[in-house]
């Protein structure tokens, strides 16, 4: 486990954004990446656990960055956040990263409930097991093998490599 001298924001950061059933894993997570601002921010650590096993999944915001991001600044955020992840505790066997955009939702719709409209819609997704290497990682993001990405959302709020 990684410890980490954080600050009273961290902290209330790694708190108010962590969810799952082992929110001491999320908010460790939380710790480990809050203290850093992130181009593309961090908006929820969620960790659940069964029989011993961990999988944290690290929500993105894929509007609004801190500072424009080209695909390659991206991709390299997205590595960086999971191996941090995995360096925050070693029960974790599982990272999953998603990001995700806003959604317009109508005056007076449903947006809880069994009959709620999605208010968000997923960008990119990647999933990393603690086995595979950094290297190997590196290696599927640049070549894109095995994530998902939403090409319109990738073209206008990613911009091209000067």
């Amino acid at each position: 486990m990684l410890l980490i001298a954080a600050s009273p924001l961290t902290v209330s950061l790694a708190k108010s954004r962590a969810e799952g059933n082992r929110l001491d894993v999320a908010q460790r997570v939380g710790i480990a990446l809050f203290s850093t601002e992130w181009p593309a921010q961090v908006l929820k650590v969620h960790a659940d656990g069964a029989s011993g096993s961990v999988v944290v999944g690290l929500v993105l915001s894929g509007a609004k960055f801190h500072h424009p991001l080209t695909k390659r600044a991206f991709l390299s955020e997205v590595e960086t956040l999971i191996a941090r992840t995995f360096s925050a505790d070693s029960a974790i066997g599982e990272v999953d990263a998603w990001a995700i955009i806003p959604v317009p939702v109508a005056r007076g719709a449903i947006v809880s409930g069994s009959l709620a409209i999605p208010t968000s819609r997923t960008v990119f997704t990647v999933s990393v097991l603690r086995s595979e290497s950094q290297a190997a990682l590196a290696h599927r993001l640049a070549i894109g093998r095995n994530i998902f990405w939403d090409e319109d959302w990738r073209r206008s709020a990613l911009k091209s490599t000067p």
